[in-house]
């Protein structure tokens, strides 16, 4: 069966290499990239290999459903930029006869209501742009420290009269070996197409991406390390602004080739984040993205710019999360989550 899932995870990535090797700004839905909730968040908006028992990482990698999810209800809020709001909801379910947990969860984006104009600039009235992503999941064990699953989507968007829909799927891996407290994953995401474009014939390729993480917690310390890498299909991830291109730098009055920035180039892929335990109840959590610091930090005044951070109230009746991540110098987003075990309040057997 994970012989299955690894040539399923080969054959679309055949077919992505195809139609969706590209980045931010280059494709359709790109709110799938949004880090749904606050744990995703803090953690710096990608793992996969993360070791928690907290439903919301299947967004991240069906593979990281596990079990122990079963009757857990997720819900999240997030504060976005220019008064944008979006909100994800999800609950998992273990079926023991088919030995599969499963999964269902909605994710939805609202960008208030804007003014629609003609050409002239004259009002005609308002619209409420939206987007939403409906998504199943399922995840199986092999042997003992191998699990495999999948996220199939139904994606829809709405602007005044522009609508688009699409079917994706996520395909994850993971090995856990629990006496060494360590995790590996790999996951391709959205993968798919469109059912319906925007404008006839302007198909538009979805957001895949292929990661790779790994997560290792410490023997002596309760401390969890992470480091993902993401885009591993392509090195150089670089927004090409023509107007931000130095082919050169002068020094001395004399022009010479500025370096390759090879490292910078690699460095992009990563993703790094510590989680501690600080407390019986109480964990925080710190990250940085590289990638989103260099590409949105303003010149000078970078700040926090790719850092988020996250807090934790983890009992055994209720998950309470907070984090915050910084885009910019000043500009930073705020994310509220809880997760409830319906089994320990007696809804759920």
């Amino acid at each position: 069966m994970l012989q299955r899932c690894c040539l399923l995870i080969l054959a679309f990535l055949h077919f992505q290499s195809l139609t969706a090797q590209v980045l931010g700004g280059k494709s359709v839905f790109p709110f799938l990239d949004l880090p749904a909730t606050p744990q995703l968040t803090a953690l710096g908006g990608i793992s996969v290999s993360q070791q928690q028992n907290d439903l919301s990482l299947a967004m991240a990698s069906p593979a990281l459903l596990r079990p122990s999810m079963h009757g857990h209800l997720q819900a999240s809020y997030t504060s976005y930029f220019a008064d944008v709001r979006y909100g994800h909801a999800m609950l998992g379910y273990h079926a023991e006869r088919l030995q599969t947990t499963f999964a269902g969860s909605v994710q939805y984006v609202h960008y208030g209501t804007l003014t629609q104009t003609d050409a002239a600039g004259n009002v005609l009235g308002t619209f409420s742009p939206r987007d939403i992503a409906w998504q199943l999941s399922a995840s199986r064990k092999y042997l003992q420290r191998w699990y495999y699953g999948i996220n199939l989507k139904f994606i829809h968007s709405r602007y005044q009269q522009y609508r688009s829909s699409a079917i994706a799927a996520d395909v994850g891996i993971a090995y856990q070996d629990t006496a060494r407290q360590l995790q590996v994953g790999l996951a391709a995401r959205n993968m798919g197409a469109q059912l319906r474009t925007y404008v006839r014939g302007g198909q538009e390729p979805l957001p895949f991406d292929l990661q790779l993480g790994i997560s290792k917690r410490l023997q002596h310390l309760p401390l969890q390390l992470s480091a993902t890498i993401h885009h591993i299909y392509q090195f150089d991830i670089r927004y090409a602004d023509p107007a931000m291109e130095e082919e050169g730098l002068v020094s001395d009055g004399d022009t010479t080739r500025a370096g390759s920035k090879t490292f910078d180039k690699l460095f992009r892929h990563f993703v790094l984040a510590a989680q501690w335990e600080i407390a019986r109840y109480v964990e925080l959590t710190l990250s940085y993205n590289h990638l989103r610091r260099q590409e949105l930090a303003v010149s000078g005044q970078q700040g926090l710019s790719g850092f988020s951070a996250g807090i934790g109230v983890i009992t055994r009746k209720l998950q309470l999360r907070y984090a915050r991540s910084w885009y910019q110098h000043a500009t930073a987003f705020n994310q509220l989550g809880i997760n409830l075990p319906l089994q320990q309040w007696g809804i759920l057997n």
